[in-house]
């Protein structure tokens, strides 16, 4: 790894571990230099993708300022696994299966992913629990052409973790839409709503680098108890 990476990893920690809280400033470009050995000009590379990633702002005379961003949500942008969230922003909870089966592929499915109408398909229902309320709900469609085995165990723990290390996909993107939508019966039925009528949708298509799309979900949250963030800097064009 480059070692501006490395410092931008360092330094990444440090500010999600409050060693550098929010509204603070970091320390000096010449006190990083002093620290981590190395020319102004590595120092600069680690703090622009610090600064690309929303992390600090600087400032013109002072430095670089550490931005308050709450990490306490869940990234939209991003291609990020539920547990990889949890971990990342220290979030206790659990996963319960509702439901894990093959299925043949659906004109409906069909028409969404371009996957072969009664091809074999795993469906995968998870509930997604924190604070004690289910307040994720998660509908995962995968090709078994591709995902050839789903152990319940894995299922639990991380899917994409499995994928990764154990089938050695290659994950590259993902197509997103988000919505908010009236919550039906079998939503209710699944998760602890309260008196909430409607909930947000997030309809992901995942791609291999490949190019194949081998998974099709449907994210579920509740309105109450997560935001959905994106760090934006402007570019003129």
């Amino acid at each position: 790894m480059n070692k501006f990476k490395e410092i931008y990893r360092d330094l990444e920690e440090k500010i999600l571990t409050h060693e550098y809280p929010a509204n603070t400033m970091l320390p000096s470009e010449s006190q990083l230099i002093k620290h981590y050995k190395v020319s102004r000009e590595t120092v600069r590379k680690a703090l622009t993708l610090l600064k690309n990633a929303g992390y600090i702002q600087k400032q013109q005379g002072k430095g670089s300022i550490v931005l308050d961003i709450n990490r306490f949500n869940f990234p939209v942008s991003g291609l990020t696994s539920y547990k990889e969230v949890r971990e990342s922003q220290q979030i206790s909870g659990e996963t319960n299966v509702v439901e894990l089966k093959k299925i043949a592929v659906s004109k409906e499915l069909s028409k969404i992913t371009g996957w072969n109408v009664a091809a074999e398909a795993w469906k995968l229902v998870r509930q997604r629990k924190i604070d004690d309320e289910i307040v994720i709900l998660d509908r995962d469609y995968l090709l078994t052409d591709i995902v050839s085995t789903l152990p319940q165990k894995e299922a639990e723990n991380s899917i994409y973790e499995y994928f990764e290390d154990h089938l050695n996909l290659d994950i590259s993107y993902a197509k997103k839409e988000i919505t908010v939508e009236p919550a039906t019966k079998g939503i209710r039925e699944l998760m602890d709503l309260l008196e909430d009528t409607h909930v947000v949708v997030i309809r992901s298509l995942v791609y291999l680098e490949d190019t194949r799309c081998f998974e099709y979900t449907e994210s579920i949250h509740r309105l109450d108890k997560f935001r959905f963030v994106e760090f934006a800097r402007r570019k003129r064009v």
